[in-house]
């Protein structure tokens, strides 16, 4: 099977892990020539506050999600890398809840891999606070990779 898409989701809690997710996507994708979808999801709440963060006048400007994420600092460092590495990439935002909204960006793009971050929980943990990567692990149309991240 062939990558030529490579869905790299990012959210609110990637920013200390954008390196390693970073290292993770160029090696599987400069090899094989795939483009990158840099995709950062966020919820309504999220949404709203990177909005008045990055003073987006939403009374004036049509802001779509996609250039919320492209100003977001993780897209940024993230784009950095992949100019440096001559890596192609598309930027895409989307407001939603991150697992369900995360599997439908890589069904929609048509993505042949999903790299998504994460942290080690507990069992418990998972159980009480839900796992988006756990989400995208069992519910997206292609293989996924997961870069772990430390504690919490």
């Amino acid at each position: 099977m062939a990558l030529e898409r490579i869905l790299l989701a990012v959210g609110p809690g990637d920013a200390d892990r954008a390196d390693e997710l970073a290292a993770a996507v160029v090696d599987v994708a400069k090899p094989a020539g795939a483009t990158v979808d840099l995709a950062h999801v966020f919820t309504q709440t999220e949404y709203d506050e990177v909005l008045e963060r990055l003073d987006f006048d939403v009374g004036v400007d049509d802001v779509h999600p996609d250039e919320v994420a492209a100003r977001h600092a993780t897209i940024r460092d993230l784009v950095a890398v992949l100019d440096e590495n001559d890596v192609a990439y598309e930027i895409h935002g989307a407001v939603g809840q991150h697992g369900s909204s995360i599997v439908d960006l890589a069904t929609d793009g048509n993505a042949d891999r999903v790299v998504v971050g994460g942290r080690t929980r507990s069992p418990a943990g998972k159980a009480v606070f839900g796992s988006t990567a756990q989400e995208v692990l069992l519910s997206a149309p292609c293989p996924v990779t997961f870069v772990r991240g430390g504690e919490a």
